[in-house]
């Protein structure tokens, strides 16, 4: 990595820094054998904790199951941004469509107050996550971002945002609060808060365990069956240690959800990429500013987003190399030279002040996204199935509020989170191979070819933007 100065002690993937920091957890037991429970869960991260957790609180004497193949948290709970945001993958008219605008606006405010939720888990559950609620920051570094920004922070009044939720900056306080080079315009909400990712999820594998489920992990389970599948019997979890029946069985597997039979084609594995700078001295901060710990995003296509951690450093992330040649992830987390390269560059270009900082790790991991990029949550009763996921990258909060939406579902309880409008939303699968590989190359290099052309002399968005979103349809 010519050009790019790296700490003494690099590392590059080895799960996440965030691991590095906590070191991995000890494993816990695998599934001894074939196995029955009233509720199995398949993938030991956020959305399988959160499930089990308030299905366990909502009901101690159900027999619960969380089915892990690595350990819990080894996928996108544990090497996220940290971004514990109301921020809601996909289009709000689509949600809308499904069930009236108000639904939307109610899924909104659901996502507002899924922020504190979390927040208030980890205090009542002792979970030390480096939580800091500084809200989130949305910098334009160019006229064409600038243009979105305004009109994005506008069409939000109509989705359920007031002035208090989303708002648009003036100059002094942006400097005050972050300063960015080029930064031309900033929004800011106050409905996001950082985390340590790696941090929340052992913590809370820690309290569900606590509460009496069983969480096997080193035990991968390769079909998921429905009720009544191969001559009756009740829905299963096959793995490569027995098969586990249950009532019903969850998926929560997010990105890796193509490894299991059948589902190939159901969510797009998007691979994301960050990198960290060590700890940054206290001269640095005086030229970025940065004490009110908001997170970070830009308003380009190819987006970054990043936080300052709970120890000075600055980790920042962005798509990378975005998707692989049929479906393919990298369980070990190593990410490629040019993507950390351009990541130092996006960092030294919003941070000047930082050039001297060395990098200390890199790493990436994978997140699920829908072909029509929108979060679901889905029960069926008569099979047995539910799932939810799909997150596009906004999981670390949405996977709390469909983790209480999941156990109003499987107690059969009408509630207001059940009828939000991203319940029991079918969307179609992905295109096959070569279709699918080509489709997502071109999208973002188009993105990219956008992202160039407004920095050069773009004052509104690039068509090769508006190309790009035609061919994914978001």
């Amino acid at each position: 990595m010519p050009g790019i100065p790296l700490s003494g002690d690099f590392a590059n993937g080895g799960v996440s820094f965030w691991y590095r920091q906590t070191g991995l957890p000890d494993r816990r037991a695998a599934l001894p054998g074939p196995r029955s429970y009233d509720v199995a869960i398949v993938g030991g991260g956020y959305t399988g904790l959160w499930t089990a957790y308030y299905l366990k609180k909502a009901e101690p004497g159900l027999r619960i199951a969380v089915l892990e193949k690595e350990f819990a948290g080894f996928g996108a709970s544990g090497r996220n941004g940290g971004w514990l945001s109301a921020e809601f993958a996909g289009s709000r008219e689509r949600h809308a469509k499904a069930r009236g605008r108000q639904a939307m606006i109610d899924l909104q405010h659901a996502m507002f107050g899924a922020v504190d939720e979390v927040i208030g888990v980890t205090r009542e559950e002792g979970i030390e996550a480096d939580v800091h609620k500084g809200g989130v920051l949305h910098v334009a570094t160019n006229p064409a971002q600038r243009r979105r920004l305004r009109a994005e922070v506008a069409d939000l009044r109509a989705w359920g945002y007031g002035e208090d939720d989303m708002r648009l900056l003036g100059r002094d306080e942006q400097r005050e609060r972050l300063q960015v080079a080029g930064g031309l315009e900033a929004a800011y909400s106050p409905h996001c808060a950082r985390v340590q990712p790696a941090k929340l999820a052992v913590g809370l594998a820690r309290a569900v365990a606590g509460l009496g489920v069983d969480i096997f992990e080193n035990t991968a389970v390769t079909e998921i069956r429905p009720r009544g599948a191969r001559g009756g019997g009740p829905a299963a979890a096959v793995t490569t240690r027995g098969v586990v029946t249950a009532e019903y069985v969850i998926r929560a597997t997010e990105g890796f959800t193509s490894g299991l039979a059948g589902q190939r084609r159901q969510w797009l594995p998007m691979n994301s990429s960050m990198i960290v700078t060590e700890p940054l001295p206290a001269e640095v901060w005086k030229h970025i500013g940065w004490a009110g710990g908001e997170l970070l995003g830009d308003q380009a296509h190819a987006y970054i987003y990043a936080q300052r951690t709970a120890d000075d450093r600055i980790a920042i992330g962005g798509r990378g190399v975005p998707y692989r040649y049929g479906s393919r992830t990298d369980d070990r987390g190593a990410t490629q030279a040019a993507t950390v390269a351009l990541l130092w560059r996006m960092l030294v270009k919003l941070f000047p002040a930082a050039a001297d900082a060395r990098v200390q790790h890199s790493w990436c991991g994978v997140l699920g996204v829908p072909r029509d990029w929108c979060s679901t949550v889905h029960l069926d009763h008569a099979t047995g199935l539910g799932w939810a996921g799909g997150y596009v990258g906004s999981g670390v909060t949405t996977t709390n509020l469909a983790g209480r939406t999941l156990r109003d579902l499987v107690l059969r309880r009408d509630t207001e989170l059940t009828a939000l409008p991203w319940v029991g939303r079918q969307v179609r699968q992905w295109e096959p191979e070569p279709l699918r590989w080509a489709g997502v190359r071109l999208i973002y290099t188009l993105y990219r070819a956008a992202d160039r052309q407004e920095n050069d002399r773009g004052t509104t968005t690039s068509p090769y933007a508006r190309l790009a979103d035609l061919i994914s349809g978001r």
